[in-house]
């Protein structure tokens, strides 16, 4: 008697069938989501623009083979580059998430839906000059704003209750799925292609967070999100050739995602797919900063002024606690050597540091000359992080979803200053109509680093108008971006 079949194909994961159906079905109808999904774009094209002042990041861009240039290709904002989709997704991605200074997302997991703008604005503006060199109409901005809010959302959405840090991948997991889907959407792809590309982003092998955390923290993290939207694209182009999925990429015994890499745990919904993660998303207006350390360092520049207002200097300080969520200690409480930008960038103590002695905190403060600095490396080791469970709480609250951090300082003679708490850091949903006028701010300070001034009128005269970005042509506004390296 021959045993029963063990090789029937099945129907496909379920999660992978509802994020098909929402990509291709769901119309989304929030003003608000498409307001916030605007503000989005511009920050996220102005921290790209800020990124081409640095040189570890442009070595990085541009073809693959130097002096490539793909006809009809897309460009790549703020350079003279022209190439084809996956490697212009690789290069925006890369820009854009260089100086971590663009939107977040916290819950189980961590990340940065903005991220996504790599594949969303390469391969619409491809398709666009593609479809113009046929004679046929190109995509129109609102389209890009419509596949960033649904790629925030699904990377969102299953960051809110599936912890992949916790089985030691990196975040750039849910980037590569929301790019893949939202891509094969704009690429005109049906359900069954859209289902196909997006099992095999599950059966990729996935980043670790090995590039994040110490002691290995370095600048793959910098370009960590690119690698991710740039093989999304490429994904999405392998299923529009007809090339096969997985369809039990997820649920297959032993050799699916949930047995080989998740502990055997399938992913948890909060809520179905709509538009909360845009409307919702967390902007970082003031400081470069890992997110969880935000509010700390907003703490500290308060800290500072109090300070000089008292004729006291970090210099008079003996000692620094900060109180936060598990979160931040997981990710960013660093102690001992720091190696570089990125590990810098990633330590709570070093962020706290530079603002409490400089009374500021930028890009540049990453950078070795500021690091150099003896006064910080021995105000570092006078800050103790403790996590309170409170604001761990409040963290994961859905109805507050604060990043809390609190400073208390001890003066040398003895002297302590009232703690000093921040729960909701500028940026932050609650407090987002304090952020709009500083986030357009900013913008314009990256625009004035790159262009001249008549081109910086006419980016913010079509970026700052609902309507008018919406109704413009994809490659008519990326090439108001149009630069050198």
């Amino acid at each position: 008697m021959n045993p029963a079949s063990n090789n029937d194909r099945p129907a496909p994961d379920a999660v992978l069938a509802d994020i098909a159906d929402y990509v291709l079905n769901y119309r989304v109808d929030s003003a608000l989501a498409y307001e916030t999904a605007r503000n989005c774009l511009i920050d996220t094209l102005g921290c790209g623009l800020a990124a081409l002042e640095y040189p570890e990041c442009t070595k990085l861009l541009g073809p693959i083979v130097a002096g490539t240039i793909v006809p009809h290709g897309a460009r790549v904002p703020g350079t003279p580059y022209q190439l084809d989709p996956v490697q212009a997704a690789f290069n925006i991605g890369t820009m854009i998430r260089w100086l971590d200074f663009n939107d977040c997302w916290l819950a189980a997991e961590w990340g940065h839906p903005s991220d996504n703008l790599g594949a969303i604005l390469a391969v619409a503006d491809w398709r666009s000059r593609q479809a113009v060199a046929a004679g046929r109409a190109p995509m129109a901005m609102r389209e890009v704003l419509t596949a960033m809010i649904k790629a925030h959302e699904i990377q969102g959405c299953l960051a809110l209750e599936n912890a992949f840090n916790a089985v030691g991948m990196d975040h750039v997991i849910l980037v590569k799925l929301a790019s893949t889907a939202v891509v094969c959407a704009m690429l005109g792809l049906g359900r069954d292609e859209v289902i196909a590309a997006l099992s095999l982003v599950f059966v990729d092998g996935q980043a670790l967070r090995t590039y994040r955390h110490a002691p290995n923290t370095g600048s793959r993290k910098s370009w960590a999100a690119g690698d991710a939207t740039s093989r999304a694209v490429r994904l999405a182009l392998i299923a529009r050739s007809g090339e096969m999925g997985c369809p039990s990429a997820l649920t297959a015994q032993h050799w699916g995602f949930y047995d080989a890499c998740f502990g055997g745990q399938p992913f948890k919904f909060q809520r179905p797919y709509g538009s909360y993660v845009m409307e919702h998303v967390l902007f970082k207006i003031s400081h470069p900063a890992e997110f969880h350390a935000q509010t700390a360092v907003e703490a500290a520049m308060a800290l500072h002024r109090q300070l000089r207002e008292m004729g006291r200097s970090s210099d008079d300080i003996a000692s620094v606690r900060v109180r936060t969520q598990a979160a931040c200690m997981r990710i960013i409480d660093k102690h001992g050597p720091l190696h570089n930008p990125a590990d810098r960038d990633h330590a709570l103590q070093y962020m706290v540091a530079v603002p409490l002695i400089f009374g500021r905190l930028s890009a540049s403060d990453y950078e070795d000359a500021v690091a150099a600095d003896p006064r910080i490396d021995a105000l570092r080791e006078r800050i103790e992080c403790v996590e309170d469970p409170a604001f761990t709480r409040d963290y994961h609250d859905p109805e507050k979803r604060a990043i809390a951090n609190a400073l208390a300082l001890t003066l040398n003679d003895g002297t302590r200053l009232p703690e000093c708490v921040v729960a909701y850091p500028i940026g932050h949903q609650r407090r987002r109509a304090e952020a709009m006028a500083l986030l357009e701010a900013k913008f314009r300070a990256h625009l004035a680093r790159r262009f001249v001034a008549k081109r910086q009128r006419q980016i913010l005269a079509v970026s700052l108008d609902q309507a008018q970005l919406e109704a413009m042509a994809v490659p008519d506004y990326v090439d108001l971006y149009a630069g050198e390296v």
